[in-house]
Formats: C-alpha cells, structure tokens, sequence
C-alpha cells in the first residue's frame, strides 16, 4: 500500500490521464446499460406485465415470430387448465393495428385480446377496467402519444370503433408499439378482419395467438406432457420475449458492443500497466532485493490498479447516470436500472484489474540481481 499510494501521489498527471480514459469507458458503458434497460422495456414490458408464466402457441411455429404466426384453437385452453400444477390457463390473442382517434391521431397499437373476466384483464390507473365489447384499456404511454381516457379510436381499413375506457399505471409495450387490451370477442373479428356489419367466419371465434398459462405457486409445470396433450408448443415467458419483433436482434447488438468495451477496457488497463511494469522495473528490483517478496510486491501493484480503477469508474458512472437521467422518459427508449449499472462497473473494474493483473504479472518474478548490476 506505502508504495502504491506513493506512486498515485507522485504520477498525478500519468494516472489522471489514465483514469480519465477509463472514466469515458464507464460513461459509455452506463449509457449503453441503460439503453439496453430501455430497448428491452419498450420492446417487451407488455410481456413481462402479464401474470403468466409460459405461453402455449401452435405447434411447430416459427420461435422467432410466433406471435405473428401462431394460430391455436380454444380447446387448448381447456387441455391447460386441466393438468398439473397448472394455477390459471386463459386464452390470448396478440395482433398489430393501426388506428386513429376522433381528435385525428393516428397510433400504432399492439392489441391483446384477453377475456374480461380473466386473469389476464388489466389493472388500471385511470378510467375503468375491461367490460364491454367497444372499451380498450391502453398502456399509459399511449396517453402520451395523444390518445385520452373517453376516446373513440377507429381501426384502419376495418372501420372498427373502440372506446378508451381506460389506461394501466404503467407502461405497456410490445414491439415498440403501445399496447391495447380489447375483449378476446372483438380482438377475433379484427384479426379475421370483419368490418362492422360483414359476416364472421365460424373459424374466426375459434382461434387464439396462444394459451396463457399461469403455474401454482412452487409447483412445476411439465411442459412437454402439456404440449403432448393439447397440441401445442410452449414457450416460458422469458423465452417468448424473443418472438417480439426486433428483440433479439437488437439485445444481440448490445450484448456484443458492451463485450467489446469490456475487453477494451482490460487492454487500455493491462497497456498502461504494462508501461508502468517497464519503467518502474528498476525501483521494483531494488526493493526485491531489500526483501520485499513477490506477493507483496503483487498485491501492491494490484492494490494501485484497484484504487485508480474504482475512482475513475465511480466518477464515469455518476457521470453516466447524471446524463442518463436527463434523457430519461424522451422519445429514446432509456432506463436507468441500479442493478445494470452496478453490473458494468463491477464489471469494467474486475477485467480492469485482470488486464493489470496479467501485466504486472512480470513484476513478481523480477531478478533482485537487476538492482545490483548483475545483468550488466
């Protein structure tokens, strides 16, 4: 610690700069955390607000899509309720709309049809809950996109009109788009697209996107024994995240840039170190020579990275969260999350100090003979 500490003291400049660069790297590295935070939320969040534990789709449907693709039949919602450890099934239907409201705003809306009476129907922070054939509980971020509590929206090209009755007290997303919770009823006619007045196919009051199923508290559902029976394939709930559109691909694409930073970080650290290991390798001799083992002289190298990398990316973190909180609830979809943030400076200071690490490696087994002139 006496010549860690002595060292920061001496090389203000050098370590400042060095810190200042590993700073930049943890600002970064908190906006891409809270950009990955935002991008999930605003992809999934009307997923992850369902009280369901695995979706049922068709079998064989494409995983990537299957909220698009997938048609299953009603009578797989009672295949489900009936088996083991099963708490709750309920059937639910999924599909996009376009539609404008009587003030003349046009909204995307990601309809779910689910059944009034079910454990799918929404809570509401304002206005009233799902009951009647024409009411439309919307997310609350729909409200900020112009729509309001009392409105009359129109489907495109069907001429179907809905009525806000309410909003939920959170957001409600899927794909980017709002979400609109509409009865199983009126969610079957606009997917089979009957307009007002048309006739509707027998089909069409028969089919669902899937099967919500809600498992027993503490009690496991076999899944594969569930599908064999009802003729379905089922997904956990987390595993059907990556069938909304876009997610995957944009989670990916996150997930690698934050690698590369990581790994960036422990080279910028592991170099700087390295180039200190090198012009210090004198004084290090010397006080090998004097006594000094190789742990000791290990652990204080280690120590002098530590501290330099758990300021610098404290000070890049508040940083990072200091901008993060000034864009938060914009049009760009950001979330600050404590555990990501904590997460990426966890992370930024143990690959910081393993690319120290593995620098200063060479100091624990340096010639005490250097310091006397024996390699001269």
């Amino acid at each position: 610690m006496f010549l860690a500490l002595r060292e920061l003291r001496f090389a203000k400049v050098r370590f400042g700069l060095m810190g200042a660069v590993v700073g930049l790297i943890a600002v970064l590295m908190v906006m891409l955390s809270g950009l990955s935070v935002g991008l999930v939320r605003d992809g999934v969040s009307g997923l992850q607000n369902l009280p369901v534990t695995s979706f049922a789709f068709e079998r064989d449907v494409q995983h990537d899509s299957a909220f698009s693709r997938s048609v299953v039949d009603m009578s797989a919602v009672d295949a489900w309720r009936s088996r083991p450890g099963v708490a709750q099934a309920a059937p639910y239907g999924n599909t996009l709309a376009n539609t404008k409201s009587g003030r003349g705003v046009d909204v995307d809306l990601a309809l779910f049809g689910v059944a009034p009476d079910s454990f799918l129907s929404p809570e509401v922070g304002e206005g009233s809950r799902l009951k009647d054939a024409d009411g439309v509980v919307v997310s609350a971020t729909a409200l900020d996109a112009g729509l309001r509590v009392g409105d009359t929206i129109t489907v495109a090209r069907l001429g179907t009109r809905l009525r806000v009755v309410g909003a939920t007290p959170r957001q409600d997303t899927f794909g980017h788009v709002d979400v609109a919770y509409v009865p199983l009823r009126t969610w079957q006619l606009i997917k089979a697209g009957a307009a007002p007045g048309d006739p509707v196919p027998a089909h069409a009051t028969r089919e669902i996107t899937a099967v919500a199923v809600r498992a027993k508290a503490g009690a496991p559902v076999d899944l594969a024994a569930g599908d064999a029976a009802a003729g379905t394939e089922s997904l956990t709930l987390e595993d059907s995240y990556g069938a909304s559109p876009g997610y995957s691909a944009e989670t990916a694409t996150l997930q690698l840039i934050q690698v590369f930073l990581y790994a960036i970080s422990a080279l910028v650290v592991g170099a700087f170190f390295a180039v200190w290991a090198i012009q210090r390798k004198h004084e290090v001799a010397v006080l090998r020579a004097m006594g000094a083992s190789r742990g000791w002289l290990l652990r204080d190298a280690l120590t002098q990275a530590f501290l330099l990398l758990v300021a610098a990316v404290g000070i890049g973190a508040g940083i990072g969260v200091g901008l993060g909180s000034l864009i938060t609830g914009g049009g760009m979809p950001f979330a600050l999350s404590a555990p990501s943030v904590t997460g990426a400076a966890a992370g930024l200071v143990l690959l910081g100090l393993a690319g120290a690490g593995a620098a200063v490696a060479r100091i624990a087994s340096t010639d005490p003979a250097t310091a006397l002139g024996g390699n001269r």
